[in-house]
């Protein structure tokens, strides 16, 4: 599955629109990742199980969005995108979306 940003695909054609595809996850957070977040809170620096688990939410976001568009009938995704959204406290959302084509 060929993914891009951008409304097209560098050396492909796209011949075909097939609408929007789309993946999501929605994740929660660990109360002993709450504890070690404050505790960097307190002395600075990246909140390393939080960056981890977003980068893995992301890609299972991706994943989806990929299925999604492959019962489409795509072989491509253009302008792909991610959105992200509160839920609830300690909660959140990612969504991943494009158009499904198909390029030749």
């Amino acid at each position: 599955m060929l993914l891009s940003t951008t409304d097209t695909i560098a050396g492909k054609k796209i011949v075909k629109q097939l609408g929007l595809a789309k993946g999501n996850t929605i994740r929660a957070r660990h109360i002993g990742r709450d504890i070690m977040a404050i505790l960097r809170h307190i002395v600075g620096g990246e909140i390393t199980d939080y960056t981890k688990m977003m980068a893995e939410s992301r890609e299972q976001a991706l994943d989806r969005m990929i299925e999604d568009a492959q019962k489409l009938g795509a072989n491509a995704i253009v302008r792909v995108s991610f959105s992200t959204s509160m839920i609830m406290g300690g909660a959140s959302e990612i969504l991943a979306y494009g158009t499904a084509v198909v390029v030749e």
